[in-house]
């Protein structure tokens, strides 16, 4: 699984959003590998009247509908046909009694979560939290040209992936990002006990994103 988190990159706003959403649909029936585009709020129901697949958001607020101005509830974000919601991102950190308000609001409407986490430590509440993914992602990788959560920190990845199965009887699926740009990311993420990556840049602003994400897939089939 593979999410691609267009964040506000112009390159991934509006049309070029759609443009872009396309390139994920190519990839994903070429490659059989689930790929995920994580859009803008203005952009969602379009893009999901576009790709036929999984949508995802990039953020959801705790807030009840009502006297909410400038807020996006669960339920106005479960309107528009997306099928799950990043929370607690790095560039968008959420308080922690908003976080559980947020999370559990989700997975009432039937909207996943991938609640994301910059360290273990964080990571350990976050599974708490019980979300549909938990994602471990460094913020200091974030967009790293010469390095990435693979390789700075696989050890880690399986430290992380060691936590996310302490649930009992049901283990938090494991998503890594943070520098994610090769294949061999991919398999050491996966080796290391990952079941998914979250990537950004490195597709969005490729000058070929179709090819760059098949590319990705390739290292599922390891």
């Amino acid at each position: 699984m593979i999410f691609v988190n267009f964040k506000t990159y112009k390159e991934a706003t509006g049309t070029h959003a759609v443009e872009l959403i396309q390139k994920c649909v190519d990839a994903q029936k070429e490659s059989g590998v689930p790929i995920i585009p994580v859009v803008q709020l203005t952009d969602a129901r379009l893009c999901v009247n576009t790709s036929g697949y999984s949508v995802w958001v990039q953020h959801i607020d705790s807030r009840d509908p009502g006297k909410s101005t400038g807020w996006n509830t669960v339920e106005a974000v479960a309107e528009t046909g997306v099928n799950g919601a990043f929370l607690n991102h790095s560039e968008h950190k959420i308080l922690n009694d908003q976080l559980q308000m947020t999370n559990d609001k989700c997975q009432k409407v039937g909207i996943e979560t991938a609640v994301f986490a910059s360290d273990l430590e964080e990571l350990k509440k976050v599974i708490e939290l019980k979300p549909s993914f938990a994602v471990f992602e460094p913020p200091e990788l974030i967009a790293s040209k010469d390095s990435s959560v693979a390789k700075a920190k696989s050890g880690e990845i399986k430290e992380a992936a060691e936590i996310c199965g302490k649930m009992g009887d049901a283990s938090v699926r494991l998503v890594v990002g943070a520098g994610v740009k090769s294949r061999e990311d991919v398999e050491v993420s996966l080796k290391m006990g990952a079941m998914g990556v979250a990537v950004s840049s490195a597709v969005v602003l490729a000058q070929d994103p179709y090819s760059v994400l098949v590319e990705l897939a390739k290292g599922f089939k390891s």
